[in-house]
């Protein structure tokens, strides 16, 4: 489509867009195409004005996602759309991928409205071995933090920890940590369009307890991946499994316009699920020799060019 005009959606705190991201606008001029920086809860922008509207580095989504989503309810022509974002934003979204048969991180899920005590909690945390707390709804592994079973002082801050995130009224997740993190890391298998693109390897980010943060997300560590063919067929179970999950995308045939699946070692070397990420990830086109380029391709493709 000649003179097209595209938004990459951020936040405010990135309003020129994530620099991975802003290499993008060369690329997309190159095929005629007028890509733009847009912070997604300015209410100057216009987003009638788009033909297409891609949400890439909005970080700040996870303590206001109730206004993140009546905004991508509100947008035309969102990619990927509203409806998609708003089942990947709650990581409930795992229990319909094991019940898919997709190997997955073995979750035990804490729920508000049961009004767990500080008991409760602690009968519910592993018994050996080290466990990770996190919410279901957050970003950038910020709220997550490391525990050790074995240790009373860190069982404790755990139940601090998971107890202010239920009192809250937050869902908590509470997952082994595997040991494999700190040796091989967690790989990112990039999807474009449906089809895998490239892969990176992020090393452990958590180190102990849940700390403020300031920033958008955790310092990471990446580094390029050769993702194994075990792991490439299981990130396109989990595509397919997505695809067949959300109306959207199974009503039309058409698959995310982009996606980035994390998968971590299990203690039998087989690859398991730990996120699917539909709605703004770091799609590290550094890493993917061309990667940028099949993006434009593919948005080109969706305007009708």
């Amino acid at each position: 489509m000649p003179d097209a005009r595209i938004a990459l959606v951020t936040c405010s705190r990135l309003p020129e867009l994530d620099p991975e991201d802003a290499t993008l606008l060369p690329v997309f001029a190159d095929r005629g195409v007028r890509a733009e920086a847009a912070v997604w809860d300015d209410p100057d922008v216009d987003w009638d004005a788009y033909d297409l509207v891609i949400v890439r580095s909005t970080w700040d989504y996870a303590p206001r996602r109730t206004e993140f989503l009546a905004w991508a309810d509100r947008v035309p022509r969102l990619a990927n759309p509203a409806t998609a974002l708003r089942w990947n934003t709650d990581k409930h979204y795992i229990k319909q991928f094991g019940e898919a048969g997709i190997p997955v991180m073995v979750t035990t899920w804490l729920e508000p409205e049961r009004h767990f005590t500080p008991r409760d909690l602690h009968n519910r945390f592993p018994a050996i071995e080290e466990f990770v707390i996190k919410p279901a709804i957050g970003a950038g592994s910020l709220e997550a933090g490391r525990y050790t079973s074995t240790s009373a002082n860190s069982r404790g801050i755990a139940i601090r920890h998971a107890h202010r995130l239920l009192q809250e009224g937050r869902s908590v997740m509470v997952q082994r940590y595997l040991p494999s993190v700190d040796t091989a890391g967690e790989s990112g298998l990039v999807f474009l369009n449906g089809e895998y693109s490239h892969a990176i390897s992020k090393a452990a980010m958590l180190k102990g307890p849940d700390s403020e943060i300031a920033a958008l997300h955790r310092v990471e560590r990446v580094s390029a991946h050769t993702a194994t063919e075990h792991e490439i067929e299981t990130a396109r179970a989990v595509m397919a499994a997505a695809i067949a999950s959300i109306p959207v995308f199974a009503e039309s045939g058409q698959a995310p316009l982009y996606a980035r699946v994390d998968l971590v070692t299990n203690d039998d070397g087989s690859a398991v699920l730990m996120e699917l990420e539909l709605t703004e990830p770091s799609l590290y086109f550094s890493f993917g020799e061309g990667s940028r380029k099949r993006f434009a391709d593919d948005v080109v493709q969706r305007l009708g060019g």
